[in-house]
This record gives structure tokens, sequence and C-alpha cells, in this order.
């Protein structure tokens, strides 16, 4: 095991610690960091559901190393209501009922919001057309664009 000595910043704390290089970030965010509201499901970036922001782009935390964000900034869910969008898109997925189970929620949220930094004023067919590389089981696809566009618009 190789340790690489990691510094980044993750939710807007800065963060110094060894870490062995081998380290999915997946793993490094879940087990070293227990920041557990990042969700690996299919572990080959197929569903989104790991989805992070890694210096404002949405990334699947599943197929990069911990070693990758070394001098980056890190979001996660838990720090995703610090940016522009982020407590408007959690509470839209509140309302519009755009949640069952949550599982895929967190990587819903993450990669809309890297939508709507990019392009305020996307229309419905952009969010749909940004949210393609995440899947859900249970809601359905209707009120999640529902409730992207309702963040968008406040």
């Amino acid at each position: 095991m190789k340790k690489f000595p990691l510094s980044c910043e993750i939710n807007g704390k800065k963060i110094k610690k060894e870490i062995d290089s081998s380290l999915r970030l997946i793993d490094f965010i879940r087990e070293d960091m227990g920041l557990k509201g990042t969700k690996e499901g299919c572990g080959e970036g197929e569903c989104g559901a790991c989805m992070v922001l890694l210096d404002g782009k949405a990334v699947n935390s599943c197929l990069m190393m911990a070693v990758q964000i070394h001098g980056k900034k890190l979001v996660t869910i838990e720090g995703i209501h610090e940016h522009k969008y982020g407590k408007e898109l959690q509470d839209s997925f509140v309302k519009e009922a755009a949640v069952q189970c949550g599982f895929c929620t967190p990587g819903f949220i993450i990669a809309a919001q890297e939508i709507l930094a990019k392009n305020p004023k996307a229309s419905l067919e952009e969010i749909k057309e940004g949210l393609a590389g995440n899947l859900c089981r249970c809601t359905g696809y209707e009120n999640i664009f529902k409730a992207v566009d309702k963040a968008r618009k406040k």
C-alpha cells in the first residue's frame, strides 16, 4: 500500500490527510470522510448515484481515484446547499415529489447544480439532456425534471 499526502477542500473545509494511493474517491468520501450522502449504485459510472462536484464539474466518484482531487475543491450532497441553486434544488425535489427511496437523489441534485450553474436559463429539454446520465428506478423522471425546472425559475 503506497501512501499519498492528499490536500484538498471538501464542502468548504480544507483537508490534509495521508491516504492509500489505490483508494477510490467514493470510498474516501464515504468511509474516510464519513459523508454517506454520496451513494454507490453500479460502480461503473452508469447510474449517476455517486456524483459529486469537482471544481464545479459533476463527476462519478466511483470512477475516480481519491488522489485525483489533490489540490481541488470537492462538493458532496452534504455541502450543496452552500451553492447558488443547492437549497432551491433540495426544496424543489421535496415539493415536486421527486424523491421516493432517495438513493439516486444526491446524484440528480449534483448533476442539476452543474446544469444550472452553467446555464441558468436552461430549457426543459436541456435539463433532460443534462440529467441523461442519472438513473432512477422509483420516482419516474417527470417529477425530477419539474423539480429542476422549478429551482431554475426561483
